[in-house]
């Protein structure tokens, strides 16, 4: 070999990494097929729909077809967006009201055992009994229709935050209570810095939970009102359609609380996510 060859400098090589190519195309395709798949069983199952009414010359009566239901949400949408207002508003309140509640009793229950013996039993019976049984007994001693409806969602809606959140304000690190009793931490003190940030994931996840539950609520308790000729939301307009046999309308009506449930459940989970990514298990991204 010449000093020529020899003292010629080689090109540094690049190495790739074929694992963390595979990778990188991993997540690209799961990205993809997070929305990709979804938008594609909701495009295959409108098509079935509109075959099937089509082809089986079903009345619309029977089964109104997706274009049906389509041109009635634009037609009656003076009716429906008020009515879903309406709805929405019943909604978050009873979810507001919910996690005032629930969270404040929770803190009670953990700073007292006195109370939690005196009303967690009372709590259970609250959740365990059905909303329709209770509607039309608070329709009875509640003169107004929407303050009505809001105690029924309100109960609904209640229990989750109640239960996960007391559950998280008890399952601080042991190790850390002995070091906050060292100090001679006080209850505030424990309660925010020690139980407080505990519970948060807790309550995070009865809040996803109670948001869904506060609509089914309000919908049950729009249910009962309206049965009784009070018109007051999405599902007294639901009721009405059926009665009217506007099956259009109806499902149209139908659509529109279901796409409100999925709208609270994002947010909830966007909720989440941010209060719990930077820092909480459950939210940080790790390499797989």
């Amino acid at each position: 070999m010449s000093i020529a060859e020899t003292d010629t400098p080689t090109e540094p090589v690049e190495t790739v990494d074929q694992e963390e190519l595979a990778r990188a195309r991993r997540e690209r395709i799961m990205k993809i097929a997070r929305w990709t798949l979804p938008s594609l069983v909701m495009i295959l199952t409108l098509l079935a729909w509109h075959l099937y009414v089509t082809i089986a010359e079903v009345p619309h009566y029977i089964l109104p077809g997706p274009l049906l239901v389509g041109q009635k949400m634009i037609e009656d949408w003076a009716i429906l967006w008020p009515a879903m207002i309406l709805t929405g508003r019943l909604t978050l309140l009873a979810l507001l009201f919910a996690v005032i509640g629930g969270v404040a009793l929770a803190v009670a229950f953990t700073q007292s055992k006195w109370a939690e013996m005196s009303f967690f039993p009372y709590a259970v019976i609250l959740q365990v009994t059905p909303v329709v049984a209770i509607a039309p007994l608070i329709q009875i001693y509640v003169d107004n229709a929407f303050l009505a409806a809001l105690l029924c969602a309100w109960i609904v809606a209640f229990f989750p935050i109640l239960s996960n959140t007391t559950i998280g304000l008890k399952s601080s690190d042991h190790n850390l209570q002995d070091l906050f009793t060292i100090y001679g931490a006080t209850r505030w003190q424990r309660l925010r810095y020690l139980a407080a940030p505990s519970a948060l994931p807790f309550f995070l996840g009865g809040l996803k939970i109670a948001g869904g539950l506060a609509l089914i609520g309000a919908v049950v308790a729009e249910f009962v009102i309206g049965r009784a000729g009070t018109g007051l939301g999405l599902a007294s307009t639901l009721l009405e359609a059926s009665y009217r046999f506007n099956f259009g309308r109806l499902y149209a009506a139908l659509i529109l609380i279901s796409l409100m449930g999925v709208v609270i459940f994002a947010l909830m989970s966007l909720i989440s996510h941010l209060a719990l990514y930077r820092w909480h298990e459950s939210a940080l991204k790790r390499e797989s």
